[in-house]
C-alpha cells in the first residue's frame, strides 16, 4: 500500500497538496530567515560600539601600564587611565547585552514567523493525510485477504450520504439482501473510491462468476395457457 491513492484524479490532488505544503513550509522558512536577519541587523551599531570600546579600553590599559613605569609619579598618572578603561569596559558590557537581546528577539520572531503559518497548514493537512493512510491501509488489508465485495457494500451503505446511495439503487439494502451483484459492485466501488482504491480485477471477475452461478442453468418454461 502506497501513500497515494490509486485513482488518477485523487492521486494528482494528493500530490499537488503535498507539494503545496512543502513549498509553503520552505517559503515561510525563507521569510522567517529574512525577518531574523532584518531584526538582527539592528544590533549592528551596538556591536560596532562594543568593538570600538573594547579596543579603546585595551589601548588605555596599555597606556596606563607604560605611564606607571615613570618613577615616583607612575601610579598617580595611571589612575585616570584605569578609571577610563573600566568605564569603557562597562559600556562594552552594556553594548554586548543589547546585542544579545536583539539577536534573541530576532531568533524568536523569525521562528514565530515560520512556525505559525506552517502549523496552521499542518493542522488542516496532516490529520486528513493520516486518516486517508489508515483507511486505505485497512481497506487494502481486506482486499489482500480475499474479502468479497459485501463488506465494502455494507460500509458504503453506512458511510455514504443518502443522495449517493439513491444514485445507485432505490433500495440498496434490499438489493444487497437479495444479492444484486450490480448494485453490490457499485456500492463497493463507491466505498473504495472514498479510500482512494480501485476495485481489483480478481474481485470483479469473482463477482461476475458469482452472478453467473446465481442465474438458472436450465431453460425457463413458461406455463401453457389452457
Amino acid at each position: 500500500m502506497g501513500i497515494y491513492a490509486r485513482r488518477p484524479w485523487r492521486f494528482l490532488g494528493q500530490l499537488a497538496t503535498d507539494i503545496f505544503v512543502v513549498v509553503w513550509a520552505l517559503a515561510w522558512w525563507l521569510i522567517g530567515a529574512y525577518v531574523d536577519d532584518s531584526i538582527a541587523s539592528v544590533a549592528k551599531p551596538a556591536r560596532e560600539t562594543a568593538n570600538a570600546t573594547e579596543q579603546m579600553s585595551v589601548q588605555l590599559q596599555e597606556a596606563g601600564t607604560q605611564v606607571s613605569q615613570i618613577p615616583g609619579i607612575g601610579d598617580t598618572l595611571r589612575r585616570p587611565f584605569d578609571t577610563a578603561s573600566q568605564s569603557l569596559s562597562g559600556l562594552r558590557q552594556s553594548a554586548d547585552q543589547q546585542v544579545a537581546s536583539i539577536e534573541r528577539l530576532a531568533t524568536i520572531v523569525g521562528w514565530l514567523v515560520f512556525v505559525i503559518p506552517v502549523a496552521v497548514v499542518l493542522i488542516i493537512w496532516l490529520p486528513r493525510r493520516i486518516g486517508f493512510l489508515l483507511r486505505a491501509r485497512a481497506a487494502q488489508r481486506f482486499i489482500d485477504s480475499g474479502a468479497d465485495l459485501d463488506l465494502f457494500a455494507l460500509r458504503a451503505m453506512a458511510n455514504q450520504p443518502m443522495q449517493a446511495l439513491a444514485k445507485i439503487s432505490d433500495d440498496p439494502v434490499r438489493a444487497w439482501r437479495t444479492g444484486d451483484v450490480s448494485v453490490i459492485r457499485r456500492l463497493a466501488e463507491t466505498e473504495l473510491r472514498r479510500n482512494g482504491l480501485i476495485l481489483p480485477e480478481e474481485l470483479q471477475s469473482a463477482e461476475g462468476d458469482k452472478a453467473e452461478q446465481d442465474l438458472p442453468s436450465g431453460p425457463v418454461h413458461q406455463p401453457t395457457k389452457s
